[in-house]
């Protein structure tokens, strides 16, 4: 299948400068005098995208992610390097991108009509559909700079996927629609996919590229880190979340991309041992709560905890239906009959939504003394819909009779479930289905 992409050796610098004057007096210099610093945007960036093919490009923050969509798009200039094209693109790039503020909608998707090369017939044909799916009723004939940003990516995704493109690139901009219009959206873009269509996006919407990519292309910081399949490159993304790609030997990245599942984390995670030692904290590697809330009698500290994925690596990004690991580490300040290790995960709005402790558990927790320390790990299936949770621990007990706090920490870290396939509710029962003709 012939390239309709391709993408060689391609960087992109920008000058910086501490000071506006400083650009003019740059350029008055007789001597050539440099009052500028090199910022690589993309550092000789490479890969190709099929006819037909759904390519995914994630990355972090500034990783140059929408600048290559841009340079693809025509939009940027590149600095060096080689981009070839071959087929009519319709570009979504961040919001207002070719569109007058000052136009009506109607005025906006002819004049952008016009600049693909349709002529008004052709645009007077279309004008239905595109109507259609925007929704955006009387709007239409308003000047767009009144529109709620809902309404201008209705509309701009409308001309989008309305213009017959051989080539669809997305930046983003579907995060700004509401979940049933962007529901509309996915569906339209898996029709024009099955239609043959080349779909080039990017997004932060894991479950998304899970779902509709064929290829995924991982950025960070202006390099292309590696490319293959989805499953393969989102974990790969997590460690580079997690911190711990800059710190792995070139040996260990070229494992990691050609692998993305280093057998030695393998062989720890499926021991039960944790992958973390005590002169390496857990918690570093993980985003926690600047404003967590925390209480106890101090008599016991939770001094470390974490979160690993089924390879044993610590991250907040957890795959439904994939096995994962909670861990905490405790040191004692008293001597404690039967200590009792919780954790809690609550949704945004503080609703308990699952947990467990070690009484529950029936897990046999011997006696402390003062100076002891535990590890406590719970595993378990992550059967929660797609989205943003949040994780309590605690360290509790019962003192004559009366239940006791050591210490409890609540909303202590978040924890990110990524989907491809969310059903209705909280949690997945995971039914098989099963259809026939009667």
């Amino acid at each position: 299948m012939s390239n309709i992409i391709e993408v060689e050796n391609v960087t992109k610098i920008y000058r910086l400068y501490d000071r506006p004057i400083d650009r003019l007096k740059e350029s008055l210099s007789i001597g050539g005098r440099s009052l500028h610093r090199d910022f690589y945007a993309l550092r000789d960036v490479s890969f190709s995208v099929e006819k037909g093919q759904s390519c995914g490009i994630i990355g972090t923050n500034g990783s140059g992610k929408s600048t290559i969509l841009k340079i693809i798009s025509g939009v940027l200039t590149k600095t060096q390097g080689y981009v070839n094209v071959d087929g009519k693109i319709s570009a979504l790039l961040e919001l207002g991108a070719g569109f007058n503020s000052e136009y009506t909608g109607i005025e906006n998707v002819y004049m952008n009509g016009t600049m693909m090369g349709f002529s008004k017939k052709e645009m007077d044909e279309r004008l239905p559909g595109i109507l259609e799916f925007a929704d955006i009723g009387d709007f239409v004939y308003q000047p767009v700079k009144s529109y709620s940003s809902g309404m201008f990516v209705r509309l701009a995704f409308a001309l989008a996927i309305n213009v017959d493109p051989e080539i669809l690139i997305v930046d983003e901009a579907l995060s700004v629609g509401d979940v049933f219009f962007q529901a509309k959206c996915y569906h339209r873009m898996d029709e024009l996919r099955k239609r043959g269509t080349t779909i080039l996006m990017v997004t932060h919407d894991m479950g998304s590229v899970m779902k509709y990519c064929d290829k995924v292309v991982l950025l960070n910081k202006g390099e292309k880190i590696s490319e293959g399949k989805p499953g393969d490159m989102v974990d790969l993304y997590k460690k580079i979340l997690a911190g711990q790609y800059d710190r792995l030997s070139e040996e260990e990245k070229a494992e990691a991309q050609e692998e993305a599942r280093p057998r030695a984390v393998q062989a720890k995670a499926a021991s039960g041992a944790s992958t973390q030692d005590e002169d390496a904290p857990m918690k570093q590697e993980m985003t926690v709560n600047p404003n967590v809330s925390e209480y106890g009698n101090g008599k016991a500290e939770i001094y470390d905890y974490g979160i690993e994925d089924h390879n044993g690596r610590l991250t907040s990004l957890i795959l439904k239906g994939e096995t994962f690991t909670i861990r905490e580490r405790i040191r004692f300040f008293d001597d404690i009959a039967a200590p009792i290790f919780t954790f809690t995960i609550k949704d945004k709005k503080g609703n308990d939504l699952t947990g467990t402790n070690t009484m529950f558990e029936g897990v046999d927790i011997k006696p402390v003394r003062a100076g002891d320390r535990y590890e406590v790990s719970f595993t378990q299936r992550m059967n929660l819909q797609g989205g943003e949770y949040l994780i309590s621990m605690s360290c509790t007990g019962f003192e004559q009779g009366e239940h006791t706090v050591y210490h409890r920490m609540y909303d202590l870290l978040n924890i990110t479930v990524i989907s491809n396939k969310n059903t209705v509710g909280v949690y997945d029962m995971e039914s098989e289905t099963h259809a026939r003709m009667l």
